[in-house]
């Protein structure tokens, strides 16, 4: 009999193969591309602005489809990455990694994408390349630590559409509804279904609170919450998440934005990250159903890092316009359970003494089961202008850096809030609390000062570091919230310039 996994997984290549991914080999790619009638192969790469790129092969005969998948092929590294490589020696290879591979669900041409690695002229992984810069942090926590990291977004989006008046959903009161309130349910359902056939691993989808009208159109704001996998893995399928959720809604003749501040007044989309430290199989975060003391020395890494982890998470002026008080983005530097006014919550984590089950099912006759290897902490200040495999390598590197604190559980214990810091009542205690920069500006002096943290160890090289500072700094956005208070016009024009951000 097969195995189970192999069976329901929604991959045609899993469940052709009947093996999971990390076992595919270039023969078994080659061996479902002539059994299925396959055309094309496609490379795919993320590139410095956050997005994949493409590089299309109609395939010859079988030798030339043999060359592809083993040889690679050089690219413009100065073009994707204007801000790290010179033109004077710019040439990169991209070589693909088979485990990513998955059947294009939109391509009219029966087409194999693949996900790719970049390595330069000897050989060897680019070291500028964000996807390597990922891999390195990885490699870094699991040697120092014996740890390793699993990681799970939370990806909002707004969808951008012509006005539909029948079934109405209230301004701002968009959060789980359903359809025919849900104008774009079908068209998240349908993101998700493509979303797990590319190799995505998503525990569900909703409408988010976002919901309102403007100059006659509708903007409606879903989510498409993953599980948490393997970091690399983590980072890849929201690679692709946004890529399938942008074809759609080409499909579809709409618009669709992870920008994090559209406009004033309503919701913000956000990047929430949940992560988890694990070893040999079992998650750390939690010791006999609490929070553990590696969770707090990891959240302590994350506050004490979060001033310079916006400049990956937070990359663009208008990410400042969504972290202000009042609007379930975080302002103030502090952690808390179940509490969505602090920067890193701790959800609930399924260590209920009572059992829901047979309370709900009175003949269900099962014994509650351990459920608390869920328990995740969530950083919640990115957004969807984040460079996601900075993002999740800088990280990485925060709850190293927690780990390696000698403070940091007195830290912990700190910054630890059980009230909704934006009420006035508690004015007092938000004063004391360190705050999150204002503007690209603010973050790029942040990661100046926190620099050596994130080039030890060779995580972060020294040029990129110079790169996001420098490119932040462009942005000149230090005032930007009191030009633009009162300015819908100036509003309107930055959130056009970066609504396709990421």
């Amino acid at each position: 009999m097969k195995d189970t996994g192999v069976v329901l997984n929604p991959n045609p290549l899993i469940h052709f193969l009947e093996k999971p991914s990390e076992d595919f080999t270039k023969n078994d790619l080659i061996r479902f591309i002539e059994a299925n009638g396959i055309e094309m192969v496609n490379f795919r790469y993320a590139g410095a602005d956050g997005r994949l790129k493409t590089l299309n092969f109609i395939i010859k005969n079988k030798q030339h489809l043999d060359n592809i998948l083993s040889a690679g092929e050089r690219v413009d590294g100065s073009s994707l990455f204007p801000h790290y490589v010179e033109a004077g020696s710019s040439d990169l290879y991209v070589t693909p990694r088979y485990r990513t591979a998955f059947v294009n669900p939109f391509s009219e041409i029966p087409s194999i994408d693949i996900l790719c690695s970049y390595y330069d002229k000897d050989g060897l992984p680019f070291t500028n390349s964000p996807e390597f810069i990922l891999k390195k942090a990885h490699e870094v926590l699991k040697t120092r630590t014996g740890y390793s990291f699993e990681v799970m977004g939370e990806l909002e989006y707004y969808i951008i559409s012509e006005l539909d008046r029948l079934f109405e959903a209230a301004d701002q009161r968009g959060y789980h509804e359903s359809a025919p309130f849900c104008k774009w349910e079908k068209l998240r359902t349908e993101a998700m279904r493509a979303i797990a056939r590319c190799g995505g691993f998503i525990k569900y989808g909703h409408s988010e609170v976002g919901n309102f009208i403007e100059d006659g159109l509708a903007f409606e704001q879903n989510e498409i919450e993953f599980t948490p996998v393997k970091l690399e893995e983590a980072a890849d399928q929201i690679l692709i998440a946004k890529w399938v959720l942008r074809s759609l809604a080409y499909k579809y003749g709409v618009s669709i934005t992870f920008a994090p501040k559209i406009t004033t007044g309503k919701a913000g989309s956000g990047l929430h990250v949940h992560t988890r430290l694990m070893k040999e199989g079992k998650n750390q975060m939690v010791e006999e159903g609490i929070l553990s003391s590696t969770a707090k020395r990891a959240i302590a890494g994350y506050l004490d890092l979060a001033q310079s982890l916006t400049s990956f998470g937070n990359t663009i002026p208008t990410s400042y316009l969504r972290l202000v008080p009042h609007q379930e983005a975080p302002t103030n530097i502090c952690w808390g359970d179940r509490n969505r006014s602090v920067l890193v919550r701790v959800p609930l984590g399924w260590n209920t003494k009572n059992n829901m089950l047979s309370d709900a099912n009175p003949k269900e006759t099962e014994r509650q089961k351990n459920f608390s290897s869920r328990q995740t902490v969530e950083f919640r200040c990115p957004d969807g202008s984040a460079d996601i495999y900075l993002l999740f390598a800088g990280l990485t590197v925060a709850a190293r850096h927690g780990l390696e604190m000698k403070n940091a559980l007195k830290l912990a214990e700190k910054s630890y809030v059980d009230v909704n810091i934006f009420e006035e009542k508690y004015k007092d205690r938000v004063s004391k609390l360190q705050q999150l920069p204002d503007s690209c500006w603010h973050s790029a002096d942040c990661l100046e000062k926190q620099r050596a943290i994130f080039e030890e160890h060779g995580v972060f090289p020294h040029k990129i570091i110079d790169g996001v500072i420098r490119k932040l700094r462009s942005y000149n956005d230090v005032n930007l919230r009191e030009t633009l208070k009162d300015n819908e016009k100036e509003l309107l024009k930055l959130v056009n310039t970066y609504l396709h951000c990421g």
